[in-house]
């Protein structure tokens, strides 16, 4: 397969996965940006500005590992969030950010961290097989200094053994996996855990 080749397919599992994450209403208006990893290190990513319902292979551009823009398109401005999460994680392939409403009220409720616990589906994220599993989902302030932002969740990562996600605050999460299924896996348990936490949280402080 030629790199045109690849990057092509790959361009077709975002365009689907875009769809697919705002048929879900997780993405709302233009918010949100996808990237996956090729072969030789670059990275597709969407472009700015973009409705991820209705991406097509012009809203696909290609990115350096760097996030330099290599065919003169525009990235979002939080393409240095992805591309440290390549940089940090050799296996991740992909990462998808969604602006959810369950990720936007958890970073308000919960405002550090969100811890789950004992929960059946946390064996959708990787390298877990149990229930009796305790992970924390780190919230960070929103910051539109993206090499500051970086840097604070770099420093985060640095402390913790395993990260599966993390949300900013008002905005919304990243999440990633060893391909474009796995991170869409990764997105719909975490909703279904985040809805959980906000049903939970709502029955507890009636």
């Amino acid at each position: 397969m030629t790199l045109d080749d690849e990057f092509s397919e790959k361009a077709v599992q975002l365009i689907e996965a875009g769809r697919f994450i705002d048929s879900k209403g997780w993405v709302p208006a233009t918010s949100g940006n996808f990237s996956v990893r090729l072969s030789n290190g670059n990275v597709a990513i969407t472009v700015s500005g973009k409705h991820k319902g209705r991406l097509s292979a012009e809203d696909i551009m290609l990115i350096a590992p760097d996030g330099t823009s290599l065919d003169g398109k525009k990235p979002s401005a939080e393409t240095l969030l992805h591309t440290a999460l390549y940089q940090r994680f050799p296996e991740v392939q992909a990462v998808l950010h969604p602006h959810s409403l369950n990720a936007t009220l958890i970073s308000k409720l919960f405002k550090t961290e969100l811890v789950l616990d004992d929960y059946e589906l946390l064996k959708a994220l990787p390298d877990i097989d149990t229930h009796e599993t305790r992970i924390s989902i780190p919230i960070f302030a929103n910051d539109q200094n993206m090499h500051r932002l970086s840097a604070t969740i770099d420093a985060y990562m640095d402390r913790r053994e395993s990260t599966y996600a993390y949300i900013i605050s008002g905005h919304g999460y990243y999440t990633w996996g060893r391909s474009v299924e796995d991170a869409l896996r990764h997105v719909e348990a975490l909703e279904f855990l985040f809805d959980c936490e906000i049903r939970l949280y709502g029955a507890l402080n009636r």
